[in-house]
């Protein structure tokens, strides 16, 4: 039967897996799908902390591509787990996180790879793309984010102004932050997610959860919320890692992501997002892709943070028509 062109493909399993000594007691968990002599891609998924996905493979046409799925530091089935207060938060940040891809694709003996990534996804691909624009060939992202402390602040706080029952939960959840100010309340979250006590734990989890179900709570979708429905293993390794993420500023400095998008000259780009995604409103995929020249914007009216069919059809036509370039 021929595929449609916005069709996904089928579901495909890993030809090879492993895991990768990153250093500082850290082994971070990585696969390959599809053809081993097709184009090298690289799946970057978003949180921080979500861990690699099955539903990603899809996007790409097994014949053409060599799909890399790899869990970040600290979540999926990299070690240690976050979810284990003995973890060392320390050794978790965005200069660690650049290195381990790249160390993976040495690792792998790959020269060029594509980069596919959304949300917290698209943060680690520019910010590694901006190092390394060599080693990359193109770029699509579904959802553009750069984490400044600007976008943080909407997410963490400003959207209180939609939301503001659900807002008031989350900023009771930590009545020891200094004030309602979004490095306060963050950085309570997160020293709650490192509590010895593991109904603390639980309790900022489930708080945080809540919240971002909240800003996700106007958008279609179907089976379990977001982020409440996962597993409670991967629920606290995904509350910890983001609250250490977002409470640093992704140890970034604002706005540098945009600032130096001209690195990504000749590298080209398809930029996906929806018109009304409340997680990360379109103003900073609109600035990225006027300081990016290669970058294409398509803007999907009727989606938010979580996309849909029209979403999905758009980077399956980008990644078909990168798959031979």
């Amino acid at each position: 039967m021929e595929r449609r062109p916005d069709e996904k493909y089928p579901p495909i399993e890993p030809y090879e897996q492993g895991m990768l000594d990153v250093g500082e007691g850290n082994l971070v968990y990585w696969e390959a799908c599809g053809n081993p002599a097709g184009k090298p891609a690289v799946v970057v998924h978003g949180g921080p902390g979500s861990g690699c996905a099955e539903r990603p493979r899809q996007y790409f046409d097994p014949e053409r591509y060599r799909v890399i799925l790899f869990d970040q530091r600290g979540c999926g089935r990299s070690t240690p787990h976050a979810s284990d207060p003995a973890a060392d938060m320390r050794f978790n940040t965005t200069d660690r996180l650049i290195a381990d891809m790249e160390r993976l694709r040495v690792r792998l003996g790959i020269d060029k790879w594509l980069l596919y990534g959304g949300s917290w996804g698209s943060t680690l691909i520019l910010a590694y793309a901006e190092q390394y624009p060599e080693r990359v060939s193109e770029i699509v992202i579904p959802a553009v984010t750069t984490t400044r402390r600007s976008e943080i602040d909407w997410l963490y706080r400003v959207a209180g102004q939609i939301f503001p029952e659900a807002w008031d939960r989350f900023r009771a959840g930590v009545p020891e932050a200094a004030s309602d100010a979004t490095p306060d309340v963050l950085a309570a979250y997160a020293r709650r997610t490192e509590s010895p006590d593991p109904e603390v734990r639980a309790r900022a989890t489930a708080d945080w959860c809540a919240w971002e179900d909240a800003v996700l709570s106007q958008e279609a979708y179907t089976g379990p919320p977001p982020y409440s429905g996962r597993p409670a293993r991967a629920q606290q390794a995904l509350v910890r890692i983001c609250a250490h993420y977002f409470s640093h500023g992704a140890w970034l400095e604002e706005g540098q992501l945009i600032r130096d998008a001209g690195r990504l000259a000749g590298i080209p780009g398809v930029l996906v997002h929806g018109r009304f995604d409340l997680g990360g409103p379109l103003g900073t995929a609109w600035e990225l892709a006027k300081a990016w020249p290669d970058a294409e914007l398509t803007v999907i009216d009727d989606a938010g943070h979580l996309g849909g069919a029209a979403t999905s059809r758009a980077v399956l036509a980008a990644l078909d028509r990168f798959a031979d370039r």
